[in-house]
């Protein structure tokens, strides 16, 4: 191990089991000096275990590469696991949750991609040039917001009727000047497509101050294994006043009260199997919108005048009431509101032009 940990790349070479703590140490302390707080430095630790554990499992010995990482007011550390062993047959498959050859839980790289970023890997089975595996983790930014939050961020959901577990889920979060809100539909409905919802629920909110384009491959490693989701994501940035989406799937994303049409694409797929990337674009978001967004499980023709008594509805109010207007009977259902926090009679008022029926391609 060679280099100052605050700044300089340091190598660790693994060759036996006592390895492994050293190179969780030097993770920890490079970590820390790039601000990650103490939460963030132990799952740090743990993928840096596990990566190294695969180099003595898969090749009998490898090295890792620990680089501190600075963009901007971001920091982070990058950490590169390289062998030269047999390499990976299906290395997607090596992902899932489970898959093992040889006979140990099978869960490590799953848990890299859930803890991590950024995750790339590559490998070679000819010639033995062996497996790298490149992943990035930055720190969070949990900066306190300046002020309230001038959203009223609300959701609805429910099961299939006939099924106990939702495969529908959402996501709203805060912190700084930002929220991120999002709908997520699991293939199908039941079990099946509950365990997929949630796998890319817990990925989206662990990764959520990541820029959009970035969560959906984690989304798409993440649901390997499972029936796949659809999933659309809007960030909101309120100090900028803009709003970022971006879809991959039938996932309605609509905005109400704007003079003109935003251009929101939707990709077509499905994630966790081979969905494309989404395409990610930025629109001005006003205070007297309305944005709707929701699963297939809720009909599509209407409009927000439709509904004159929801103009002055709370966010979470209104999505029930949508739910409850809207929802067919033969599938899940999710509907996400977001409106200005300003009170009754306070908002401007919103009426039916439609900013976003997605331009599909």
């Amino acid at each position: 191990m060679s280099g100052d940990p605050k700044s300089a790349p340091q190598a660790v070479e693994v060759s036996q089991s006592s390895d492994i703590a050293t190179a969780r140490q030097a993770a920890k302390a490079l970590a820390g000096a790039q601000g990650l707080d103490a939460t963030e430095r132990e799952e740090v630790a743990i993928v840096v275990s596990e990566l190294a554990s695969n180099l003595l499992k898969h090749s009998g010995q490898g090295r890792l590469t620990l680089t501190p990482l600075r963009d901007g007011d971001r920091s982070g550390i990058q950490i590169e696991s390289a062998d030269n062993g047999p390499g990976i047959e299906d290395v997607e498959q090596a992902i899932i949750d489970g898959f093992s050859t040889v006979g140990s839980l099978g869960c490590g790289l799953g848990v890299v991609n859930r803890l991590m970023d950024e995750f790339d890997i590559a490998s070679e089975r000819q010639g033995r040039r062996g497996t790298r595996i490149v992943c990035k983790r930055w720190r969070s930014l949990n900066d306190p917001s300046v002020g309230s939050c001038p959203l009223d961020i609300g959701a609805a959901t429910r099961p299939h009727p006939a099924m106990e577990v939702n495969g529908d889920a959402f996501v709203i979060e805060r912190w700084g000047e930002t929220a991120l809100v999002g709908v997520i539909g699991g293939l199908g409905h039941g079990p099946f497509a509950f365990q997929a919802a949630q796998a890319a629920r817990l990925y989206v909110e662990n990764h959520r101050d990541q820029p959009l384009g970035a969560i959906f491959p984690g989304v798409e490693r993440a649901c390997r294994g499972t029936h796949g989701v659809v999933m659309a994501l809007a960030r909101f940035d309120w100090g900028r006043q803009t709003l970022t989406l971006a879809s991959v799937g039938n996932i309605e994303s609509r905005v109400f009260g704007c003079g003109q049409k935003s251009n929101f694409i939707v990709r077509r797929g499905i994630i966790g199997l081979n969905a494309p990337n989404p395409v990610v674009t930025e629109h001005l978001w006003d205070f007297a919108q309305v944005m709707v967004m929701h699963s297939d499980g809720l009909a599509t023709r209407w409009q927000w005048e439709d509904f004159p008594d929801l103009q002055d509805t709370p966010a979470t109010r209104a999505a029930w009431q949508l739910l409850h207007r809207l929802a067919k009977d033969n599938d899940d259902a999710t509907v996400l509101v977001v409106k200005g926090a300003e009170g009754p009679g306070k908002r401007a008022q919103v009426r039916g032009t439609t900013a976003a029926d997605a331009e599909r391609q």
